[in-house]
């Protein structure tokens, strides 16, 4: 849906069940879905709701972490937090529930693509459970959290910091360098691009990743050199 046309029945119910929740409000839910380039939809849009929903995420998955694992420190769960309720995590469940096909916006902002694109399906995600708070309450909006974040909190990798800020620090403490990022190639359509990015530590050989977007392949670029120096311990991967 790309432009600030009211949910149909049909769409309404099937988007009602992914979310495992009936709406009372039916406008919040269309409020939740429509951006403000929408601006002839009579809804408004989701602007405050992401406001709210933003903070409510917060409280869920620091309550989630806390209560998961219980001999972190302070820090660790600080980094898991911030990984967990990034645009990347949200637009990441924005992905999973499909929730572009319901996304209502002006002409302009179809042709919003990279992180500008990223920022509005993580902005819907946020606006999303702020409409369960606020229809709900806080039990509904948690189900929801832990039915989509319960998983991403286990991850092995969700202990690590961001990959570019640990390489950055990393560079400057042995080398006192800055690492350089190099975009080799972008291939695919637009749709399913793919990025090949590589990053140079002077003193050190580089490392390349490949990935859907400029910023993961550089995170993976940055990740390779990390565990190749022995800074982070290699993750292991599901067969």
């Amino acid at each position: 849906m790309t432009k600030a046309q009211a949910l149909s029945q049909a769409d309404r119910t099937k988007l009602e069940v992914a979310i495992g929740h009936e709406f009372a409000e039916k406008e919040r839910l269309d409020r939740a879905l429509t951006h403000a380039s929408a601006r002839a939809h009579k809804t408004g849009n989701y602007e405050r709701l992401e406001f709210l929903g933003d903070r409510v995420l917060g409280l869920c998955i620091a309550e989630l972490l806390f209560k998961t694992f219980g001999a972190a420190t302070e820090g660790e769960l600080s980094v898991r937090l911030n990984q967990l309720v990034s645009a990347e995590t949200c637009a990441e469940v924005a992905d999973e529930m499909e929730l572009h096909l319901y996304i209502r916006t002006g002409a302009d902002v179809k042709k919003l693509t990279g992180k500008r694109m990223l920022n509005v399906r993580a902005d819907v995600v946020e606006s999303l459970i702020a409409a369960l708070y606020l229809d709900g309450g806080l039990e509904v909006a948690r189900k929801f959290i832990l039915r989509f974040w319960e998983r991403r909190a286990i991850r092995p990798e969700g202990a690590r910091r961001d990959a570019k800020t640990e390489l950055q620090e990393w560079a400057h403490a042995k080398f006192g360098v800055t690492p350089v990022y190099r975009v080799d190639d972008r291939s695919g359509p637009d749709h399913d691009p793919r990025f090949t990015v590589t990053v140079q530590v002077a003193g050190t050989a580089p490392e390349t990743g490949i990935e859907r977007s400029k910023r993961a392949a550089e995170q993976m670029a940055a990740t390779r050199i990390l565990e190749r120096e022995g800074v982070w311990q290699p993750q292991l991967t599901e067969k």
